[in-house]
């Protein structure tokens, strides 16, 4: 019999090794925890070639983007608001908060990256509301870059769960957002599609701010 918790407690324990599901209805996935605690891989790495400049790695999870964007000489923060992440991050050696991306972030208007991997678009099930305030911790000219998924299916919110063993996390919205759905999504956001790319079946765009 599960218990019911919080999406920080299922996701932490997720983390420190626990098996554990995505489950909607029609849908039941394994979280791929597996490839977020390792180093960063190739395909990673093409994405992380798009980060210039200081970099605010949005949901940075257990710290393998944000420690390879360290190792590469950026300055970059990592924010999660799952407290095992910000641990794990730490003990990689880097910089991590344990933050909401809407509530105040260091450096506030003067990133050059946001950082947005692992589908982290689907955060909060909003991702306009998401990118327009990734948009306004950029500086003039600074960029999102954003993991997405393949072509085909648009902008979908869904209600989702987090499952293991013991733990059952109450509901929440995540979305996801399709490579060919992401030049009408940042309409009227001050944000523009500089490039869509696909690597090793990876999806991912830069989009650019105003100046």
């Amino acid at each position: 019999m599960t218990t019911a918790a919080s999406f920080t407690e299922v996701f932490s324990s997720a983390l420190r090794g626990e098996h554990c599901q995505i489950v909607a209805p029609g849908l039941v996935q394994q979280l791929p925890v597996a490839s977020w605690t390792r180093s960063a891989s190739r395909g990673d790495r093409a994405v992380l070639l798009h980060c210039v400049g200081p970099t605010l790695d949005i949901g940075c999870g257990p710290g393998r983007m944000t420690q390879y964007l360290a190792e590469t000489g950026h300055a970059v923060l990592g924010i999660d608001v799952v407290p095992e992440a910000v641990f794990q991050t730490r003990d990689r050696g880097v910089a991590a908060l344990l933050r909401n991306v809407f509530e105040p972030i260091p450096g506030e208007g003067r990133w050059q990256t946001a950082l947005l991997a692992d589908g982290n678009i689907g955060i909060g099930g909003n991702p306009r509301a998401l990118l327009a305030r990734a948009a306004a911790l950029l500086a003039p000219g600074g960029r999102v870059v954003v993991d997405l998924a393949p072509p085909g299916d648009g902008v979908r919110t869904r209600t989702i769960r987090l499952e293991t063993r013991s733990w059952r996390s109450h509901p929440f919205p995540w979305a996801v957002v399709s490579a060919d759905a992401i030049g009408t999504l940042v309409v009227g956001l001050g944000l523009m599609v500089s490039s869509v790319e696909c690597h090793d079946d990876r999806w991912f765009a830069v989009l650019v701010k105003d100046l």
